[in-house]
């Protein structure tokens, strides 16, 4: 269960709904992957769109990873928070003119670069500054990462990255920017992937790719893999932290590389998702003909993944584990849509109006995709830390 009986006594004068996060289970997991990285010489940097919460962000930045940036904002906070600049690298298919000149200002680790004219425009943009910018090229490998279509980026039929038809001209057109210098390749097959066989498979194809390059006289110093290590949704508490020794282990094992090349990985939901959890209160029970339903005080604007993937996530009453009576609920929240439901036909413990209801692995893309529909309040947030709760 997510608290023991002392927390749930402290949980229960807390407004819902709020995000919950578990710091000692953070640093535990980010000791874990940290640990298996470091022996293989590999560089983490942890993806900020995961969640982008301050105390997460801080306790991250202090164990030594990088971070993985998507917007100039989230450049910005790395650096306000203390990441090092030459451990920040920006991805992202639609990086405006504003977002690469605070990156540039920076001088940023590294820009993974999409298109061919992206290429140019951070050229002219360094330039200008009288900078030059290091650039992984994108590289969609094709690999089927077999998760959702929506969380899927590394087939040819997906917006991001140099589709390789056009390898040979964005080579020739790194080779004639003064301000720009490629010191790599970037790859990202999608997310939440569970099937090791499917970072086995982005191996060989970064091999192919590394080679080709190489045979053609470029030098590749950094091969970065991206992330999109899954956690397990449905035993939140029998799966807390990822196998990350497995994880790493298939690359050292398949990905041929230089003594001079270093590996990079950009880790999000595999870090965050399992410490983080959404506290709701049940603010009406209802019976339909064939439905029981509980209607809770958080909805789709805390969190979206369910109304936007379909997404599981285990549900669970805080504090109903001696109620033997089990009812069958679609848990549902306040906002006017239908599809705001987190869960159909759900097992709960028999349930009533003020019980708390937990929304389990909601650490990575729950509070970042949060929103005021509705004309919602702004979240709110509780801390564990050394077995005390904290309101954040």
């Amino acid at each position: 269960m997510l608290f023991n009986n002392n927390q749930q006594e402290s949980i229960k004068a807390l407004d819902t709904p709020f995000y919950y996060y578990d710091l000692d289970l953070l640093d535990q997991t980010l000791s874990q992957a940290k640990t298996a990285a470091d022996k293989r010489g590999f560089h983490v940097h942890y993806a900020l769109k995961a969640n982008f919460n301050d105390r997460l962000l801080g306790l991250i930045q202090s164990k030594g990873f990088g971070a993985d940036c998507v917007s100039g904002n989230e450049v910005q906070k790395s650096i306000d928070l203390g990441f090092s600049a030459d451990k920040i690298t920006f991805a992202g298919v639609g990086k405006s003119d504003k977002e690469i000149i605070t990156a540039l200002k920076h001088n940023i680790f590294a820009f993974n670069v999409e298109s061919i004219q992206e290429m140019e425009v951070i050229n002219e943009l360094a330039g200008q500054l009288g900078v030059t910018a290091n650039v992984s090229l994108r590289i969609n490998p094709n690999v089927d990462a077999h998760t959702h279509h929506y969380i899927t980026t590394g087939l040819d039929e997906n917006k991001f990255g140099v589709p390789t038809s056009e390898l040979e001209k964005a080579a020739s057109v790194i080779r004639q920017a003064p301000h720009v210098n490629l010191i790599g390749l970037h790859f990202h097959v999608g997310s939440q992937i569970t099937d090791m066989n499917v970072f086995k498979s982005l191996c060989v194809k970064v091999n192919e790719w590394k080679n080709w390059f190489e045979e053609r006289g470029t030098t590749i110093q950094v091969l970065n893999v991206g992330g999109g290590l899954g956690v397990d949704y449905q035993q939140p508490d029998e799966n807390p932290i990822p196998d990350f020794e497995a994880y790493f282990a298939i690359f050292d094992k398949f990905l041929e590389r230089q003594p001079h090349q270093e590996v990079h990985f950009e880790l999000g939901r595999a870090l965050v998702a399992q410490c983080g959890a959404l506290v709701s209160k049940v603010l009406y029970t209802k019976s339909g003909v064939k439905k029981n339903f509980l209607v809770l005080d958080a909805g789709m604007t805390e969190l979206m993944r369910p109304a936007l993937y379909q997404a599981y996530h285990k549900i669970e009453k805080v504090g109903g584990e001696s109620n033997n009576t089990t009812l069958n609920y679609d848990v549902v929240g306040p906002i006017c849509e239908s599809s705001d439901c987190f869960g159909k036909e759900v097992p709960l413990p028999e349930s009533q109006r003020g019980d708390l209801i937990a929304i389990r692995t909601a650490g990575a893309y729950g509070e970042v995709m949060a929103s005021r529909y509705n004309l919602r309040e702004e979240i709110r947030y509780a801390f564990k830390q050394n077995e005390e709760i904290t309101v954040g």
